[in-house]
């Protein structure tokens, strides 16, 4: 039993002198860590956020008449109902005349959702309003007087 004793003490005794070394070079690398880190703050850092200062903004003043933008796709509307069935290009033309800002391509991005929307209708490459949806006409019965006056 002796030498069984003996040879787990001098394993211990192995183990213990690892762990001592292992501590050794743990403090030489947590060393070297702070050293490197020290290095790297030397640069400079982020500066940090400010505040946004306030926007420019044109707002009228109060002796400026307030005039709302007209968006493409009314002026558009206003133009096929005012001259009929018109292409892309003349309906831009139509626009541009008023003094807008425009392009073809606005024109036919804005048609496209025009059309989605039911709201224009492209014929032989012409561009229309739709026609305006008729009522049903009433039947007789229901052409005589109100529910209310029924019931009394």
């Amino acid at each position: 039993m002796d030498t069984s004793l003996e040879r787990i003490r001098a394993k211990i005794a192995e183990l213990e002198a690892k762990i001592a070394d292992l501590r050794v070079a743990e403090r030489e690398l947590h060393a070297l860590d702070k050293s490197s880190a020290r290095r790297a703050r030397t640069a400079p850092e982020p500066k940090p956020k400010q505040k946004p200062g306030p926007k420019a903004s044109h707002q009228p003043k109060a002796n400026e008449p307030a005039k709302a933008r007209q968006t493409i796709g009314a002026a558009i509307t206003a133009v096929l109902e005012q001259h009929g069935a018109l292409s892309a290009a003349e309906i831009a033309a139509h626009i541009k005349a008023t003094g807008r800002d425009i392009n073809n391509r606005m024109v036919s991005f804005a048609l496209q959702a025009l059309k989605k929307r039911g709201l224009a209708k492209n014929v032989d490459g012409k561009w229309t309003p739709p026609k305006a949806r008729s009522r049903r006409p009433r039947r007789s019965s229901e052409a005589g007087t109100p529910e209310i006056e029924k019931a009394a």
